[in-house]
Formats: C-alpha cells, sequence, structure tokens
C-alpha cells in the first residue's frame, strides 16, 4: 500500500495544487453528449488538467484510466455509469489519489451513496469545495466492489435491459424489464453466514449493497457506503407476486416499501451459498458464481465529496 497523506493535506493540494486528469466514457448515457462541457466546466474552475482522455470503446477503459494515472495526479476525475466509476475505484485503492466523480449514467448509484449533486455543474463544483474523504471498499471473493453484488432477478435484468429504453426512460428501463423476466423466473435458497450465524431464505432477488442506493433508489436511510458494513437483503418473497409489487412500486413512487419478510443481514464478512448456484452481478460484471464470499476493507479508497457528507 502506498504511503497516504492525510486527507486535510490531500484535500489542500488539490485545491492548491490542482493537479487533476480527466477520464470520460462517451459511451455511457450522458458522457457523449456532455463531454466538451464537463471539461468547460472543469477548465472554468482553474483546473488545468494534466491527460484528458475520452474513452470510446468501453475495452479500453483500464488502458486510459492507467495512462491517466501515471500523470501523477491528486484527483482523477472520471465521468461515467456505475460501471465505468467502479472500474476506477478498483484502480485507485489504496493509493494516494482521490476519485472525482462525474455521475453520467442511468442510475448513479454511486455518486448518489457519496451525496454528490447529480448535476454536471453542481458535482465538478465539489472538485473546488469539497474534502477528501476515504470510504469503504468492497471484495467479492478477490473482485473489489464500489456498490452491488446482486443475485436472481437482476443479473438477467442486466443482460436483457435494451440500451435505447435507458436512453429514454433512464432508471424505471430496470424495473420494466424486470416485469418481462419474473414470470418465467424461480425462485432460489440462499444461505448467508455471518459471524457464525446461517440465515436462510426463499427469493427471486438477493442484493449485498455497500452503498445506499440501488437502481437509483435508496435501499435504506441508515445504510452507509462509509460505515464498515455490508448490508444483505432480499426484494420480495419466493411469491412472484410480492415482488411484482414491490416492483410497481418502485417505478412508480421510487420508494421501498418492504424489504421482503425480514430484517437486514449486516457484517463485515458474509458467505453466500445458494441452491441452485448463481451468477453474481458484481457492479454491472457478471464474472463470479456462488458460493462467493463478500467481505468490506474499511477506508479503501479515498474520493471527493461535499463538505457535508460524514466522513467516519
Amino acid at each position: 500500500m502506498t504511503d497516504l497523506r492525510t486527507k486535510a493535506e490531500h484535500t489542500a493540494a488539490i485545491r492548491r495544487e490542482r493537479r487533476v486528469a480527466v477520464v470520460i466514457n462517451t459511451r455511457s448515457r450522458r458522457g457523449r453528449r456532455h463531454y466538451f462541457e464537463a471539461l468547460d466546466l472543469i477548465h472554468g474552475l482553474g483546473f488545468e488538467p494534466l491527460a484528458e482522455f475520452s474513452v470510446l470503446k468501453p475495452k479500453r477503459l483500464r488502458e486510459h484510466l492507467d495512462r491517466a494515472l501515471a500523470t501523477k495526479p491528486d484527483l482523477l476525475i472520471v465521468g461515467g455509469g456505475d460501471g465505468t466509476l467502479s472500474s476506477a475505484v478498483r484502480h485507485i485503492a489504496h493509493r494516494d489519489v482521490a476519485l472525482g466523480v462525474l455521475p453520467l449514467g442511468t442510475t448513479n448509484n454511486f455518486a448518489r451513496s457519496l451525496g454528490l449533486p447529480l448535476d454536471l455543474a453542481g458535482a465538478i463544483n465539489v472538485f473546488a469545495t469539497g474534502k477528501v474523504a476515504d470510504i469503504d471498499l468492497g471484495m467479492a471473493d478477490d473482485r473489489p466492489f464500489a456498490n452491488l453484488a446482486s443475485f436472481g432477478v437482476s443479473v438477467e435484468v442486466a443482460g436483457k435491459v435494451k440500451p435505447w429504453l435507458k436512453r429514454i426512460i433512464g432508471r424505471p428501463a430496470y424495473p420494466l424489464t424486470a416485469l418481462t423476466i419474473l414470470p418465467g423466473h424461480r425462485p432460489f435458497r440462499a444461505f448467508i453466514t455471518v459471524d457464525g450465524q446461517r440465515h436462510e431464505l426463499l427469493t427471486h432477488q438477493l442484493n449485498i449493497a455497500n452503498g445506499r442506493f440501488h437502481g437509483g433508489w435508496q435501499v435504506a436511510k441508515d445504510i452507509s457506503i462509509d460505515n464498515g458494513q455490508l448490508v444483505a437483503y432480499q426484494l420480495g418473497s419466493g411469491k412472484k407476486l410480492r415482488l411484482l409489487g414491490e416492483t410497481l412500486v418502485r417505478a412508480a413512487t421510487g420508494r421501498w416499501r418492504s424489504m421482503g419478510g425480514g430484517p437486514f443481514v449486516t457484517g463485515r464478512e458474509m458467505l453466500l451459498e445458494t441452491d441452485p448456484p448463481m451468477a453474481a452481478d458484481v457492479d454491472g460484471e457478471v464474472r463470479l458464481r456462488t458460493p462467493i464470499r463478500l467481505r468490506v476493507v474499511p477506508n479503501g479508497v479515498r474520493v471527493m465529496v461535499p463538505e457535508t457528507f460524514e466522513d467516519r
């Protein structure tokens, strides 16, 4: 691990020296439309980026992040959706560089968990007026994640939601796509072991969250991305009508009405087993299968946040 400055020293360096590099995914929902506007706003605050990259091909994102970090910025500004930002989090974890977030995606769960303004000018203003904080990093086996590992209906939704639908209606595209998948979806049994206690549930959807938001909506008010805890919760039970009702409520109101018949399961480390074994969607990438061991690394990554953010 790189020796880190104090967060106060890091904040002061960003404000004084303004050493930043910029990477914007122009394949994200709003990235292409706002690329030049974002650069103009960044320059307008007195930042002269050491490097500016437009990511036209997702496969080159990591290459551009590496090139940006090679300029040794104090602040790496990254624009895109949650998948782009999750890749950036993996790149800067445990390093003496802070992540500046441009929320240019559909749901912007990560930006919401940080309490960032979702308008471009507001988010960029944080780089000049905010502070450096350190937040938790989730781990699914050996894979870092910023927001969420999910199992069940959402994995199929991630693979089937239409890009054009996301562009037109934004975050409601996910629950509406779920409604087309649910009639043929079979429930599964999940077993979550935390601190020696094994929890069993039957559900169509299980989420294990590091952040506060899923699908652009708040999971619960007392969940934090900086409390050293992961939170497991189900949406609905094994009954399709119940999950259908909750999905419609979320699509119509943006509010959770039920957590699916049981309390949250919280802990620093969890072992998840399912019957049958299932694929995991880890911040938008489907690469792992159960059983999976999930844990949290407290204060594993530095980010630029508003002064009002509660840094624990």
